[in-house]
């Protein structure tokens, strides 16, 4: 990953949107990085059931595999996310975190194509998978 450090990157707080849901850096490896979502009444869809809303699970996500396309290249570059498709399977488990993996498959000249999967706990019962498009720009 010469001259990119997502660990490093992610040790900060984060701003923006990831700050305000308290997306975190989880883990990461050849392609792919692992963020968190810690479950937060805030962020309750359905009052009743004590639900995460698809928002926060749509924004880990788009996080996750984008910075997959990051530590993919190694390198920090600026990108445009072009197409993700997310089909939730199952609510997210009421008092538990999100754990999102996204891992970048393939960069060509000017596309990443990406996938990934949400879980609660247990990766062979994920709450959504994605699959989508990145548009990557010259580093």
């Amino acid at each position: 990953m010469a001259g990119f450090d997502l660990e490093r990157f992610m040790r900060g707080k984060m701003g923006g949107h990831a700050g305000l849901l308290g997306i975190g850096y989880q883990d990461q490896g050849d392609g792919w990085v692992e963020l968190a979502l810690p479950y937060d009444a805030a962020q309750i869809g359905d009052p009743s059931r004590g639900i995460i809303a698809s928002g926060p699970i749509l924004t880990l996500m788009d996080m996750a595999t984008s910075m997959s396309v990051w530590v993919k290249r190694g390198v920090f570059s600026p990108q445009a996310t072009l197409d993700l498709r997310v089909d939730y399977l199952r609510p997210a488990t009421p008092d538990r975190t999100v754990i999102g993996r996204g891992e970048c498959i393939r960069v060509t000249r000017s596309i990443a194509f990406v996938r990934g999967q949400a879980h609660d706990g247990d990766p062979a019962d994920p709450l959504a998978h994605v699959a989508g498009t990145f548009m990557v720009l010259d580093a």
